[in-house]
């Protein structure tokens, strides 16, 4: 589970074309179309290929049972639209954001390329899935590509401000991507909460323990638990003072300048030509020699070397392509049964 959670049961390697496939039939199986139940499928199997696990597999079970209390609309379908003020805008209708953020990071490309730079908000929409994916998706064919969502807190309280002891705000996400050297993208993706959500729902799937200050039970003690945030407790903000200004700062986005959210948070992308500054092959020569400079850090003492965000996704990406996927044994028991319960066959 990428050493964030203290696991002590059985693993099972899942083969990642399976993962995907059973996905994809649960998906369609609780009511999304065939496009939207494989891309689903798909992104989630790549996060967990990519060593995310808190974003991977064991979303499907969450998805599921945002569908059947119909917190989210299985059958919603994206669709691009112009505001009142003319900014245009993706409406998710309910449905799952995974596709909606697809949507509207392809629009902001092609504007980009033909502007220079642009911005499109993605609102009514449910979980977008791992966010470094649209970032290492928008750096990919060249932009600088800048996610943040907020605006949810008045569904999810889930962290608490610098100073407080309640759940607040959400865990409002950031991500980045930027062109890079040989290896590919710089990408950075974090929550400001001190953990993902998705990985507490991760560990209490597992029976594992979560990360030293994390977390705080109701009554404001640290756990490790990850029942205590479902009984009341709340996400610290990570980096205390800056996490949670960067985490109001997206609740000042989502909500002061997107407007009113629905279904989970509203989404703000910029993409910007990077070409419109560099050529290509100068700007992957410069990115390479200080990415190179980086690499050649001296460890500090338990770490075995100095890496760059997004590259240790891609490895992951690469070797459990070949490999499978190491998850809990336990996780994987649960979605078989929720396949089952769908009427799924589990081969």
């Amino acid at each position: 589970m990428a050493g964030k959670l203290e696991y002590q049961g059985d693993d099972i390697t899942v083969d990642p074309a399976r993962a995907t496939d059973l996905l994809a039939a649960i998906m369609h199986a609780a009511g999304c179309d065939e496009t939207t139940a494989q891309a689903v499928a798909e992104h989630l199997t790549d996060a967990s290929l990519c060593g995310v696990a808190s974003h991977g597999l064991v979303r499907a079970m969450q998805y599921v049972e945002q569908f059947e209390t119909r917190y989210m609309n299985a059958a919603g379908r994206p669709v691009l639209q112009q505001n009142a003020f003319g900014a245009w805008e993706v409406h998710g209708n309910g449905g799952i954001g995974i596709p909606a953020m697809h949507m509207g990071l392809d629009y902001c490309m092609i504007e980009a390329r033909d502007r220079g730079i642009a911005a499109i908000a993605v609102k009514h929409c449910g979980h977008t899935g791992r966010l470094g994916a649209y970032a290492e998706k928008g750096a990919d064919h060249g932009f600088l590509t800048i996610c943040v969502g907020g605006g949810g807190r008045h569904n999810w309280r889930q962290v608490a401000p610098y100073g407080g002891a309640r759940g607040l705000l959400p865990t409002n996400p950031y991500a980045f991507g930027i062109p890079g050297g040989k290896d590919g993208p710089v990408m950075i993706d974090f929550a400001t909460g001190s953990i993902a959500a998705g990985w507490i729902y991760a560990a209490k799937s597992a029976g594992a323990l979560l990360p030293e200050g994390a977390l705080v039970d109701a009554q404001g003690n640290p756990s490790r638990e990850p029942q205590a945030y479902f009984e009341g407790g709340a996400i610290l903000p990570f980096g205390g003072p800056k996490g949670y200004g960067l985490g109001l700062m997206a609740e000042m986005i989502g909500e002061a300048m997107l407007g009113p959210s629905t279904t989970e948070c509203n989404w703000f992308i910029i993409c910007v030509d990077t070409g419109r500054w560099r050529e290509p092959p100068a700007l992957q020569a410069a990115a390479e020699e200080i990415l190179a400079e980086v690499r050649a850090c001296p460890p500090a003492k338990g770490f075995e070397r100095v890496e760059v965000p997004g590259e240790r996704e891609r490895r992951q990406r690469a070797e459990n392509l070949e490999r499978g996927i190491t998850m809990p044994l336990a996780t994987w028991q649960q979605i078989e049964a929720l396949a089952a319960r769908l009427g799924v066959e589990v081969s």
